[in-house]
């Protein structure tokens, strides 16, 4: 684990060879048994100094963040942009030049906006984690996916893994796909052609809009949040109609390998996008996911800002 990190900061999969992503999931095996011991911390990042800028609402990456930094005993600070200045009008540059002068080592941060992450990692000395960014990128949502796909097949190359939902607004889903075809997976993904993104094959995905071909033969069904505040009655007929034809179902996944594992990467509609028989059936890996999330955010943050974060290079 002490190999240099040869990046300074994390902002996607995208500008990441499949040596960086197994160093980080390598790390990650070690945290893993940290996060298991009855005294669950380390450390490894004592007077280091982590800030989780969230202008979006989050429950399990802002969590799983703040649960890494403090069981690598490094000093985490929290800023929900409800109630800092950004209500008053202040700029995402001016919060994080402020931020900047506090001397933190890592900053993670999710914004609405895609590329914040970037912009704001060309104007501070600080490492950047990109928390998501609009429906660009979630680099550590899908290292901590392909962390549950290796423990559960021992591999991530050569497996077919169906993405099945709202491709078109999902970062989840790019950052996926990027990833497991750097160790030549296979990847589909199936939706209304309403939730597609029109560039959608140039992520190098195989496109369905029927779900029964796209599940046959799959070892890993990878499940989207459908997103009920923005969809219903504009882009989707109704849930109903969606959860008929597109919802992950004990029929529908009969199509997938037998031992094909179902990931989703949360919050759930239950009966909607999954049924809560696949979402608590034995197969279901959703909760070996959150687990996985802090020690893979735990692997990160380590990279950037301990021993082994001394690389020269930057990532885009």
């Amino acid at each position: 684990m002490t190999r240099p990190f040869r990046h300074t900061h994390l902002l996607g999969i995208e500008g990441l060879e499949a040596s960086d992503v197994a160093q980080i999931l390598d790390a990650a095996e070690v945290f893993y048994e940290v996060s298991r011991r009855p005294v669950r911390k380390v450390p490894t990042l004592r007077g280091k100094s982590v800030i989780n800028l969230f202008f979006e609402a989050s429950t399990r990456t802002r969590t799983s963040f703040e649960l890494a930094g403090k069981r690598l005993s490094a000093d985490v600070v929290n800023i929900s942009t409800s109630t800092s200045s950004v209500t008053k009008g202040e700029t995402l540059l001016d919060t994080v030049q402020t931020l900047q002068a506090m001397h933190p080592d890592v900053v993670v941060i999710r914004h609405s906006a895609s590329g914040a992450p970037h912009y704001v990692s060309e104007r501070v000395g600080c490492s950047i984690v990109n928390a998501g960014d609009g429906a660009h990128e979630h680099p550590t949502q899908a290292l901590l996916d392909a962390f549950t796909i290796r423990r559960a097949k021992g591999t991530l190359s050569k497996l077919v893994v169906t993405i099945c939902g709202d491709v078109a607004h999902s970062r989840v889903a790019r950052s996926n796909a990027l990833l497991l075809r750097l160790f030549g997976s296979e990847v589909r993904v199936v939706g209304p052609r309403t939730l597609m993104p029109s560039e959608v094959e140039s992520l190098g995905v195989k496109v369905f809009d029927r779900l029964e071909p796209a599940l046959e033969g799959a070892d890993v069904v990878m499940v989207l949040r459908i997103q009920r505040e923005r969809l219903e009655g504009a882009l989707l007929p109704s849930m109903r109609e969606y959860s008929r034809t597109f919802g992950i179902s004990p029929r529908t996944l009969g199509y997938a390998k037998p031992d094909a594992i179902v990931m989703h990467p949360g919050p759930m509609n239950r009966g909607v996008e999954i049924s809560p028989e696949v979402a608590d059936h034995a197969r279901s890996a959703i909760l070996d996911q959150v687990e996985a999330g802090v020690a893979v955010r735990m692997a990160v943050l380590y990279l950037l800002a301990g021993e082994a974060g001394a690389g020269p290079g930057t990532q885009g």
